[in-house]
């Protein structure tokens, strides 16, 4: 693609965005218009030697109301990265919400997460149609991924879609090295809060269908509940999974338990996770999304056992600070994710399972309400397990700055 394609390619993006804003925004009388620039430096050293790395975002953002029942918002990004260095442009939360009584419709690119956080979560384009009742919120929706940004939705549930979200944007291949996977998600979910909005249960059935032509398809019956005591809670959460890959079905199981104790300054989370990990018989557990189990681990939950406590305190009303050690365990020594996170290389012994550990420590600042500074670092160390005790600790420093400008 020619220098001047690209060019007329962008200035037709921009100008199709902008378009839509000035036609938008004369049938509204309550505008709020924003900029908001999130910019992370630091280093890190992956067992390769120190690097430093670079990512920021400006995201512009337009909103308003739509009549007595509505509302629009738009925003988009402009991505900046080394590693190599790149400029990417996306589309992020864009659409209209409009209620009535006990009836709330939402179109556009919306949020959607799970009620475990780490099957379906992030930006998805569709609708969703949710009703208010004194039993719950009943809602139902339905999205499309393969118009996100790669990175965004970060849908890794092949190796060919893993080897295609690691591979750096091409604009002189720009459709297909940008856009996420074809997967249409549905979903039917209910939600309850009682005691005073502290006890919460959430359930969610969700399938997500492939339209490319590896044609894995999947389907979750999730479920999730807070219970409060005070200044205690307990976090009991589960998932079952049914997965069709290569005209074979298996099935395969997530959970997750936690306890909480809260102070108003102190807070002390104890809790667990587990993913099933692959068989004979059955495969490993398989989320949609690729949500990090830590902060320098990175990979995706499947297969994966992992126990953590998180600590946070309030030392001021400006200043916190939160520690997370984390310890992980594989279930099965077939965990592809497992195999890239050491290079490739690793062969897992048979009743070989201790991952490592991981320490990682932030302090967060917030001089006045626009601005945010965060600073935190830590390391995951493999020496801790007897998977591959002989190498190197991973490690990463970081700074992040965040400025509402308006």
């Amino acid at each position: 693609m020619s220098k001047e394609k690209k060019t007329m390619g962008k200035s037709a993006l921009n100008f199709v965005l902008c378009s839509l804003l000035f036609v938008i925004c004369p049938s509204l009388f309550a505008i709020d218009v924003g900029l908001v620039l999130n910019q992370i430096a630091g280093f890190s050293d992956a067992g390769e030697g120190a690097a430093f790395a670079y990512r920021g975002i400006a995201i512009p953002r337009v909103s308003g109301l739509i009549g007595n029942s509505g509302e629009f918002f738009v925003s988009a990004g402009m991505n900046v990265q080394s590693e190599p260095w790149a400029y990417v442009p996306e589309l992020l939360r864009t659409g209209f919400n409009w209620r009535s009584g006990g009836l709330e419709l939402t179109a556009g690119r919306m949020d959607y997460s799970d009620p475990l956080g780490y099957i379906a979560s992030g930006l998805f384009d569709g609708g969703r149609v949710s009703l208010f009742t004194g039993a719950g919120t009943f809602s139902a929706g339905a999205w499309y991924t393969g118009l996100s940004y790669k990175k965004r939705a970060n849908i890794e549930m092949t190796d060919n879609e893993w080897a295609a979200n690691n591979a750096a944007l091409d604009y002189q291949d720009f459709f297909n090295t940008y856009f996420a996977p074809r997967r249409v998600l549905a979903s039917l979910d209910w939600e309850h809060q009682g005691l005073g909005n502290r006890a919460v249960a959430r359930l969610s059935l969700l399938g997500q269908f492939d339209l490319t032509d590896e044609k894995l398809n999947s389907q979750y019956l999730t479920g999730k509940a807070t219970v409060p005591f005070r200044p205690f809670s307990l976090n009991l959460g589960g998932c079952f999974e049914l997965i069709e890959f290569n005209e074979k079905i298996g099935s395969a199981f997530a959970a997750e338990a936690s306890f909480a104790w809260e102070h108003p300054v102190h807070r002390v989370s104890l809790g667990a996770r587990y993913a099933s990990g692959e068989s004979d018989t059955a495969p490993a557990f398989l989320p949609v999304t690729t949500n990090a189990l830590g902060q320098i681990y990175k990979d995706k939950p499947s297969g994966i056992s992992t126990l953590y406590v998180d600590y946070t305190a309030r030392l001021h009303k400006k200043f916190s600070v939160e520690l997370t050690p984390m310890y992980f365990i594989l279930n099965d020594s077939q965990v592809a994710q497992g195999k890239r996170l050491l290079g490739g290389e690793l062969q897992v012994a048979q009743g070989k399972r201790l991952l490592g550990g991981e320490l990682f420590a932030a302090l967060y600042w917030s001089p006045v309400s626009d601005i945010s500074v965060n600073l935190g670092g830590g390391a995951f160390l493999y020496s801790l397990g007897d998977v591959a005790p002989d190498r190197a600790a991973k490690w990463r420093a970081e700074i992040n700055v965040v400025l509402s400008l308006f």
